[in-house]
């Protein structure tokens, strides 16, 4: 007996068409997605589309006033699947403690958006002249934050029930190496740019060698968007827009590609 209420329509091959239904199903279920550096900007946003589309959202936050202000906010927007949770890429014990929260109450992990990051852009960046510690508190957050972030969270996203988790590395037009050689490129801020291009060679990596778990790992730029990183800089796009060009990337299916390196277009960057 059929049910109109069925995407797929049952036949004598019920065995097939249901495991098709039930596939339908999966990919129609709500997500649990991890948002770090998500208390204001891009990564906010970011948290605010997807508890828009109905996705369970855990907002990654340094520092837990801003945190819960953040969260008052969406609150009062009447999103309650979005929880607030303590996590400083840099603190390895916050990272542990918060996978044990996720893991207690989710039993999984379907995304993990790395969004937490710092420029140091007040500082000076000139090749020539920058101090080595400047580079050093970049690469601090912006590479090994990031690294122990992953490996940190990746037990969880192999319990998975989507089947394709998740791992989106939020970049920028300045990590890519080709950009940045470019003869008319006008910016270059030596401790941002290299600790992002880092991250990039570590998405290629990680992205291989989870190629074969069915992961989908991918680095995209979001563009010049005005955010409190770069001083709220006049001419950028806002932080939803911003949001917007990563939300595809965060909910990929099995199609999605994997190891790419995309731009505010939704075209590949050259790395």
């Amino acid at each position: 007996m059929s049910d109109s209420r069925l995407p797929l329509k049952l036949s004598t091959d019920t065995g097939k068409n249901l495991s098709a239904y039930l596939l339908a199903l999966r990919w129609n279920m709500s997500r649990i997605v991890l948002v770090t550096g998500a208390s204001a900007g891009i990564g906010f946003e970011l948290v605010h589309l997807l508890a828009e589309k109905g996705h369970k959202v855990y907002l990654g936050a340094r520092d837990l006033t801003s945190g819960e202000k953040a969260l008052d906010k969406l609150t009062s927007d009447g999103h309650k699947n979005v929880k607030l949770i303590q996590l400083d890429v840099n603190k390895p014990s916050t990272l542990y403690a918060a996978r044990e929260v996720i893991e207690a109450t989710e039993g999984k992990l379907d995304a993990l958006v790395n969004n937490a990051g710092i420029g140091s852009l007040h500082l000076d960046q000139n090749a020539l002249t920058v101090d080595v510690a400047t580079i050093r508190e970049t690469m601090e957050t912006n590479l090994y934050g990031l690294i122990a972030t992953c490996q940190t969270f990746i037990p969880l996203l192999r319990k998975s029930i989507s089947g394709v988790p998740v791992i989106l590395n939020v970049s920028t037009a300045l990590g890519s190496n080709w950009t940045q050689a470019q003869t008319d490129s006008l910016l270059r801020v030596v401790a941002y740019s290299t600790s992002k291009a880092a991250a990039n060679s570590y998405t290629i990596a990680l992205a291989h060698e989870l190629k074969d778990e069915g992961f989908k790992v991918n680095a995209v730029t979001p563009g010049f968007t005005s955010t409190k990183l770069n001083g709220f800089h006049k001419g950028g796009k806002s932080a939803r827009d911003g949001a917007l060009v990563l939300l595809p990337w965060v909910l990929l299916d099995k199609e999605g590609g994997t190891g790419l390196f995309i731009g505010e277009n939704q075209k590949e960057v050259p790395w």
